[in-house]
């Protein structure tokens, strides 16, 4: 339970399902700054990846993590990491404003690449990782977790494609989260090191939008920051929202915040509504609060009636073993990298034209 009170080390777990054979896949790790590292390594590992070998700085972090895939050996650098024959794909939740440089140096080495949202946090990254990935031919996927590493989220995605609730006309999400302000570390406060809110965790509800509206892309209408409680840091945001619509006329739109109250028993009440012509659908997707501690609750409506689907252990986590696939067939069935790149491109501009308010006072 103290994991999911936790959210900067929440790391889900599903069946394993192998899609590769032992040995065939190997992952090597640069960067445990975020916990999703393990929520990564997890999904990889349970679709038949080796996690064979990490880097970083720190080497209670390597430790740590070597507990959890004792497979994996240390290694002397990040260099080492890049160079090592057999590699197949580089992975890496590193401090948010170094995943570019890392991204692409693991790609012009000749590996794919898979790290934690926000993959990156200006434009001039987003241009240079466009590059590489032209030039290189290799993959630059994102663990954009609160879609693909929750099953009330797959499952509402299953029954939005099967027609469940006709024509997707709106999305909505929320995205809450603990601060947990003694546990963090300096770079989470500085918006130059994590993008600032709509970049960080933004980028989550906006590939979700876009991902249930079937839309390709989307123009930001509206956006706003704010830091209303947390002044003693003052390059940090805890609130933030955004308004868009999608180029086939869906609306979107979400607010993110750091504001879970310690009575909360998860570390946020994530949730999302997608709202169709012929009925809704609202994901709960870590707890129902004071009915159920558990997650993965899908509510749907329609022209039947009302039913609560409880998705946990019914339909995993598909994208990780479609993901090592597409890397070793070099298809693209996980996720497009034009749908990777159109949700932190649309953050980026969200962030850009955000007006900002506090405690402070406002401004435009």
């Amino acid at each position: 339970m103290q994991e999911k009170k936790d959210g900067q080390n929440y790391a889900p777990r599903g069946k394993a399902v192998a899609v590769v054979a032992p040995g065939e896949f190997s992952v090597g790790v640069i960067g445990l700054d975020h916990g999703h590292i393990y929520g990564m390594c997890n999904g990889l590992s349970e679709a038949g990846a080796d996690i064979s070998l990490v880097w970083d700085s720190d080497s209670e972090k390597v430790a740590a993590f070597q507990k959890a895939f004792p497979n994996a050996k240390k290694a002397g650098s990040a260099e080492e990491v890049l160079g090592k024959k057999g590699i197949r794909l580089v992975a890496s939740a590193s401090v948010p404003a170094d995943r570019c440089d890392i991204g692409v140096a693991a790609m012009e080495s000749g590996h794919d690449f898979f790290v934690d949202k926000p993959p990156l946090i200006t434009r001039e990254q987003l241009s240079k990782v466009k590059t590489t990935v032209r030039d290189t031919g290799r993959k630059w996927g994102v663990y954009y977790s609160e879609r693909l590493h929750v099953e009330a989220a797959v499952r509402a995605g299953e029954l939005v494609e099967q027609g469940a609730i006709g024509r997707v006309v709106q999305v909505m999400g929320w995205g809450p989260h603990r601060v947990g302000t003694a546990a963090r570390p300096g770079w989470f406060f500085d918006k130059a090191k994590y993008g600032g809110i709509l970049v960080d965790v933004g980028c989550h509800q906006i590939e979700q939008i876009l991902a249930y509206a079937g839309a390709s892309g989307a123009k930001i209408t509206n956006s706003h920051v704010a830091n209303f409680n947390h002044t003693d840091h003052p390059r940090f945001e805890d609130f933030g929202d955004a308004s868009l619509i999608c180029d086939n006329g869906v609306v979107g739109y979400f607010r993110v915040d750091w504001f879970t109250p310690e009575g909360l028993g998860a570390w946020g009440d994530g949730r999302t509504i997608i709202l169709g012509t012929e009925g809704y659908i609202e994901i709960r997707k870590y707890i129902n609060v004071a009915t159920d501690s558990e997650g993965d609750h899908v509510f749907l409506v329609d022209r039947e009636g009302e039913r609560h689907i409880k998705a946990a252990g019914t339909c995993g986590f598909p994208f990780f073993g479609s993901f090592i696939r597409d890397c070793v067939d070099r298809t693209e069935t996980a996720m497009s990298q034009d749908h990777t790149f159109a949700a932190i491109e649309l953050a980026i501009e969200a962030q850009e034209m955000a007006w900002s308010s506090g405690a402070g006072g406002f401004k435009i």
